[in-house]
């Protein structure tokens, strides 16, 4: 069984100094409106080495279906990824040139409806675990003066397979709330859609049968009226 003896301080020195190591990388969530016949694109500056993770859902469509084109594109305006009018999906490209990549969400096809996407972007470098591991290994070597076996009694190397697979399972834990949100989301945009059909159609029949019960009860009214003009019309129809 592995046992610890560290020190309070040196757990917080060690979370300090562990920090950087575990928000290497760019994380971004948003929501846009493209509104119908336009397109609306989003620029990032990512280098070579770098891996690009893009995820993107249409929440909301209006009066019209969930979907949306997209396309990604590298800094000289070549398309590396393409959709046509899909709900969601998911994209993974590792960069081969720096500079400015284009993502873009297109709408034009629709003629009236505006689209509500939700997306998230990730960029990540490959190997960027390793590297702060390499640097947390140096700085808490340089800590005090202190030996080994008076700061730790496990594996340098143990703690941060350790810190890694919790920061993995934290990884996973926060894109699946964003997944489920942004469910939770479209689910209730197109509820509320539903609702609003429904009660329009609801007023729709209601006045219908508001105006054939009016028309009824005049048109019997006419027939028992002698000296009105509608008495003479029946009266030529034969009724």
């Amino acid at each position: 069984m592995l046992k610890w003896n560290i020190g309070p301080w040196l757990c917080i020195a060690t979370m300090t100094l562990l920090w950087p190591a575990l928000v290497n990388g760019y994380d971004k969530e948003m929501t846009v409106y493209v509104d119908a016949g336009k397109k609306e694109c989003l620029y990032h500056t990512v280098k070579v080495g770098e891996i690009i993770d893009f995820e993107y859902q249409v929440i909301d469509g209006g009066h019209g279906d969930l979907d949306i084109s997209f396309a990604l594109l590298d800094p000289i305006g070549l398309v590396i990824v393409s959709d046509y009018k899909k709900p969601e999906n998911m994209h993974q490209h590792e960069v081969q040139k720096d500079g400015d990549y284009r993502f873009c969400f297109d709408n034009s096809f629709s003629m009236f409806n505006r689209k509500t996407v939700f997306f998230e972007l990730i960029v990540e470098r490959e190997g960027d675990a390793n590297h702060g591991d390499e640097q947390w290994k140096t700085e808490v070597d340089e800590l005090t003066g202190l030996s080994r076996d008076e700061y730790y009694d496990m594996k340098v190397q143990d703690i941060m397979d350790f810190i890694g697979r919790i920061r993995m399972q934290l990884t996973k834990a926060r894109q699946l709330q964003d997944l489920l949100r942004s469910h939770e989301a479209r689910d209730r945009n197109q509820a509320e859609a539903n609702f609003q059909v429904v009660n329009n159609w609801s007023m729709l029949q209601m006045s219908a049968m508001i105006g054939v019960g009016l028309i009824q009860v005049f048109m019997l009214r006419s027939i028992f009226e002698t000296h009105g003009r509608m008495h003479h019309f029946w009266r030529k129809l034969g009724i």
